[in-house]
């Protein structure tokens, strides 16, 4: 494989002139550069006028490679030819080399420059590209690899050093400026030999970038970008390689992208995240920039604005900067009631809000970075988990979570700096358990967790923030402007026949499905299982009325209505003929559910068959139905005015093994949850568990 380097232009800030006198004490050797063990001439010539000066040297390298390699090798250094080409009238230098040695195994090429800065005459501008083809080398050819690309990084990274010492020893010397060149009177005789001399063929040298040039084509980039010290100043520092596949994939993307090209900043993440590996960047950068133009999320910024509930029970919000600069997010987990605003914004909403935060960050960065005249490109989030509860832990909930951790990922790589996690409670391990396979090993590694109020004090928070900016709620002096969230009123939630919000409703109606209870006429929902431990997992909420929720069990399949597959309403399941006990069994403890509570449970089945999900109207004390309706009860019912009850519920089926595996860690946290912490257990019984929340 074809190995290329591309760097960023480097600036001197002197004039052409006494760069190029700088850069010819640099021959025939040079101290500076150890492993350049010295040169010879091999031809020289000028123009007739003295505008064009073309010389080629023998250049001998020492060869710093173990000594086993340099004894298979039978070499202890290795000759390039150079050929240069100096033209003081365009105030150019065009260097062009080759390997000799190996050359049938190994093929180096290299192509430099020395041109005017286009913005500034008196500074001077160094641009080199090159590329490695190792074709075979006795077996090690993966070891020459290595070996050839440190030492020609460490070389380049040399290169500016050396200059800058003999422009200083030039200056020292009292020579800080060098009058540019001026044509002399040429001899009419003399036209003809100067003229083949410039004769663009003859003194063809393949620029970095040129299409004739076996390296990459240099980025043309605009003002301060073209020098190499802007990217120390705006991008922090890279290493050479970083620095030219940041380079090449920016050219890639002027030549073939249609459309507005990235910042720096952009592309440099997605190279981070790829470990500056070109080819994995580019993909995952393509497909970032097209799922951004498909979704128009430049434009998200002027154009989002979330709907007021949001503003209001989204507990997160922008604050000041950690002590590096980075600004800081702060998210109220534990206040805020994700399950309620799912239920009543939607998850679309809550997603264009998690990317609005994150274009926000982006672009607090760059003003952080012009402010503080250093590069920040990531943020840090600080996450307060009081009162973080298993209403947190609802599977829609968690699947949303999830997704949005899988867009963020993909398109905002290395824009966390630090996330600190504060007053994780017990139960957090589950919540852990489940997201962080989800999430990239790099962005795992700049999470610091805090339990209690271990956060407080040295080692804590202190750390990463001043004083100055430690929000109130967490023991500093700093008043917070964060929302605090709090219930969202489920009278918010949005309900069936809202037609305001189509698209929202059906946007959550594949998670969430909503439903009427009348009197005499429960509704009910028919879930097939095939195999023994299966797990059945419900959540749902009461929106009006009071309900009572069983779960039933039958080996007979009952006989579907129109509705859609595995839901069915009350009416339609059984006839008068099925006995309690015999065609079918109550497998889980009725459980009266009042208007305005949330329930999340779960049911280990003991046996394969249908099982009944069943909600009907709670009836007063005495009056609790012991079985299920008949089809009579139901049409009365239905057909009946009078009072009826709303949920919204969810339900899903797991596989046993998946559901013990996801909720293991809680009983390894020594949680008091000892009701979920019950339906991991192994035995044959059945086991299930409802809990209540408002």
């Amino acid at each position: 494989m074809v190995q290329k380097y591309q760097s960023p232009v480097c600036i001197y800030k002197y004039p052409f002139e006494l760069v190029m006198a700088a850069y010819e004490k640099r021959f025939p050797t040079c101290p500076q550069i150890p492993v350049f063990l010295g040169s010879e001439v091999l031809r020289e010539s000028r123009s007739a006028d003295g505008a064009v000066h073309l010389v080629e040297r023998s250049c001998r390298l020492r060869v710093e490679a173990p000594r086993l390699l340099r004894k298979i090798a039978g070499v202890e250094h290795v000759v390039f030819v150079q050929r240069n080409v100096l033209n003081w009238k365009e105030r150019t230098l065009l260097i062009e080399a080759h390997n000799e040695t190996f050359a049938s195994r190994v093929v180096v090429k290299e192509n430099c420059s020395y041109t005017v800065h286009p913005e500034n005459e008196d500074w001077t501008c160094f641009e080199q590209s090159a590329s490695l083809d190792i074709r075979s080398f006795f077996g090690f050819e993966s070891a020459l690899e290595k070996i050839a690309m440190k030492q020609y990084t460490a070389n380049v990274k040399r290169g500016k050093e050396v200059i800058e010492h003999y422009l200083n020893e030039l200056i020292s010397q009292g020579t800080s400026h060098i009058p540019r060149w001026t044509p002399a009177p040429v001899p009419e005789e003399d036209t003809h030999s100067q003229s083949g001399l410039r004769d663009p063929g003859s003194l063809k040298v393949c620029r970095p970038g040129s299409p004739q040039g076996p390296a990459p084509e240099m980025v043309s980039t605009d003002g301060d970008k073209l020098d190499a010290d802007y990217i120390e100043r705006c991008l922090g520092h890279l290493t050479p390689m970083q620095e030219s596949c940041l380079i090449q994939l920016r050219h890639w993307l002027q030549e073939t992208h249609k459309g507005k090209i990235p910042k720096d900043e952009h592309i440099l993440r997605f190279l981070r995240a790829r470990d500056f590996h070109l080819d994995r960047a580019r993909e995952m950068l393509c497909q970032s920039l097209s799922w951004r133009k498909q979704h128009q999320v430049d434009l998200l910024l002027q154009t989002w604005r979330p709907p007021a509930l949001l503003e209001e029970f989204y507990a997160g919000g922008w604050h000041y900067q950690d002590i590096d600069g980075r600004p800081l997010y702060i998210l109220r987990l534990g206040h805020m009631d994700t399950k309620g605003l799912m239920k009543a914004v939607g998850e679309e909403v809550l997603l264009q809000h998690v990317l609005c935060v994150n274009e926000e960050g982006q672009k607090r960065c760059e003003g952080n970075t012009k402010q503080f005249g250093r590069p920040i490109s990531s943020w840090t989030c600080l996450v307060d988990l009081e009162g973080l509860s298993l209403r947190h832990l609802w599977r829609p909930g968690i699947k949303a979570l999830l997704r949005m951790i899988e867009v963020v990922e993909d398109n905002y790589p290395e824009t966390l700096g630090r996330l600190l996690i504060v007053r994780a409670p017990r139960v957090f391990p589950v919540l852990w358990t489940l997201i962080s396979p989800f999430i990239n090993e790099n962005t795992r590694q700049k999470f610091l967790i805090y339990s209690g109020s271990n956060y407080q004090g040295p080692g804590g928070l202190v750390d990463y923030l001043d004083k100055e900016v430690i929000p109130d709620f967490l023991g500093g002096e700093c008043l917070c402007n964060v929302p605090e969230g709090g219930l969202v009123p489920k009278s918010l939630y949005l309900m069936e026949e809202d037609q305001e919000h189509k698209d929202q409703l059906q946007q959550w109606r594949e998670t969430y499905q909503s439903a009427s209870v009348l009197r005499g006429a429960p509704h009910e929902v028919a879930v097939e299982i095939l195999e023994r431990e299966s797990v059945i997992t419900w959540d749902f909420d009461i929106l009006q009325g009071d309900v009572m929720f069983s779960l039933y069990h039958t080996k007979q399949a009952p006989k579907l209505g129109p509705r859609e597959p595995g839901v069915r309403a009350g009416g339609q399941l059984t006839d008068k003929g099925w006995a309690l006990g015999a065609d079918y069994s109550r497998v889980e403890a009725p459980l009266i559910c009042r208007e305005g509570e949330s329930i999340q449970g779960s049911h280990v089945t003991q046996w394969p068959g249908v099982y009944l999900l069943q909600w009907q109207m709670h009836s007063a004390p005495g009056h609790m139905a012991c079985s299920l309706p008949g089809v009579e009860d139901v049409l009365m019912a239905l057909h009946s005015p009078g009072p009826r009850c709303k949920l919204l519920y969810y339900y899903e089926v797991l596989a046993s093994e998946d559901f013990r595996g996801s909720m293991s860690s809680l009983e390894s946290c020594t949680s008091r949850f000892s009701q979920l912490s019950a339906t991991t257990s192994s035995s044959g019984q059945s086991h299930s568990s409802s809990l209540v929340s408002r």
